[in-house]
């Protein structure tokens, strides 16, 4: 018999928020955390705004010791540690070194590209015949799976330990990973999520691209406009997201606070055929990713309450409002209500689809809608799918029970997972 798949702890690091209360009020109050970086500006970007989260010093000294600080230099493997445990801690555990190996539970956590900072310092070093002064940190801050390094062993997990890397689609298809390991028996909780560095490196290739706008410069906050006519390309962001997943018979058993069900979803791929590109979606596995979604979670479009949808102002956003009408056979004022996070804190790249996931969560147990600012002025290709009442622009209070949150990214991957309100 298959295992019922809750969570019971949420952690997040985001532009907008650092912790789970913080980023509650800001996203309820339509806070934006989109600001101007003049470094940014002085590399020759044509976009010099972005979102970075606000993480002290002190904070930090919370997280690492002073040893694991030494040489330090990678932002997305902290906000990875700082969200991963802050999770841990919020399901109700506690953080112990010395603690006894738990096979029980295992991480999958993903990323884009981990600790560049440091490869660039690296490089240097490299370069200037250095290499004997690298640091014993400089493999395990620079590989793809450090941040499931790090996360590991700060916890002293036991079960399967490992980084999934798939662009914008990482941290969806990091938690869906997550429940199939915990659905099949082989795990009773999965520590799921995914973190993006903030870095001008990780940015300079999209603002080489010229998808990300420049026409925010003087007006950081309302530059990211998510199904606005007047959007003209993302704004980059960074953070980490982290959740919690348990068997429902693990979390009832230790009488755990549960936010939300995970009813089941689906990743898939469009092959770059179709229409489908390194950079754009194929329209028919976008479709069938959400279709098939909803018949692993066993429902109908019609029972959705919410959509959190990966919309990331460009044109490509009606294109995803269509794609959304077409898979559930709903459009006008039978759609459901729908939001994106990206108009609060930009595109978080890798990170994205864990902090749009624990947003989505928080909706659902404090049953509120977030709203999407910067799109008074909706496109008027998705106003002739949709109807403007679905696209809320202020907090919303609602009976939720279902929300479905996707993500599609870079290499025409797909992900999209269910989830509903646990009773």
């Amino acid at each position: 018999m298959m295992s019922r798949v809750v969570i019971t702890g949420l952690g997040v690091v985001a532009p907008n928020g650092v912790g789970l209360k913080a980023f509650s009020e800001a996203i309820q109050k339509g806070k934006s955390g989109i600001t101007f970086h003049q470094e940014l500006k002085d590399k020759g970007f044509s976009c010099c705004i972005g979102g970075i989260p606000e993480v002290s010093e002190e904070k930090i000294s919370q997280y690492l010791t002073p040893l694991q600080l030494r040489g330090f230099h990678s932002t997305s493997i902290l906000y990875g540690i700082i969200s991963g445990i802050d999770a841990w801690k919020d399901a109700g555990f506690s953080v112990d070194e010395n603690s006894s190996l738990d096979y029980d539970t295992g991480i999958i956590f993903g990323t884009g590209t981990s600790g560049i900072e440091k490869f660039r310092e690296s490089i240097y070093k490299i370069d200037d015949h250095k290499v004997k002064r690298l640091g014993s940190t400089s493999v395990v801050q620079t590989m793809a799976s450090g941040i499931s390094a790090y996360l590991g062993g700060i916890l002293g997990f036991g079960n399967q330990i490992t980084t999934n890397s798939s662009a914008c689609t990482t941290g969806t298809e990091a938690l869906l990973m997550g429940f199939e390991r915990i659905k099949s028996g082989k795990a009773k909780r999965m520590l799921v999520g995914s973190s993006s560095d903030s870095s001008l490196y990780s940015w300079g290739g999209f603002d080489a691209m010229r998808v990300m706008t420049y026409k925010h410069n003087e007006s950081p906050e309302k530059g990211s406009r998510p199904m606005s006519e007047t959007a003209s390309g993302f704004v980059p962001g960074s953070g980490g997201g982290a959740l919690v997943l348990e068997s429902l018979e693990s979390a009832l058993e230790r009488n755990a606070t549960i936010y939300a069900e995970v009813l089941g979803g689906n990743v898939n791929s469009g092959g770059q055929r179709n229409g489908g590109s390194l950079t754009a979606p194929n329209a028919e596995a976008v479709q069938k990713c959400i279709t098939d979604a909803l018949v692993d979670a066993n429902i109908k479009g019609s029972e959705i309450d919410v959509i959190n949808g990966h919309l990331t102002a460009t044109s490509k956003d009606s294109f995803e409002i269509e794609n959304w009408t077409k898979a559930l056979s709903l459009q006008g004022y039978n759609f459901p209500l729908i939001n994106s996070l990206k108009s609060q804190i930009g595109h978080c790249l890798a990170a994205s689809g864990a902090i749009e996931s624990v947003a989505s969560v928080l909706q659902i147990k404090q049953q509120f809608i977030f709203p999407n600012i910067n799109c008074e002025d909706v496109h008027p290709e998705i106003l002739a799918l949709i109807s403007k009442d679905k696209i809320p622009t202020k907090r919303v209070e609602k009976n939720i029970k279902i929300v479905a949150k996707a993500s599609f990214g870079f290499g025409d991957v797909n992900a999209c997972v269910i989830f509903k309100k646990y009773s």
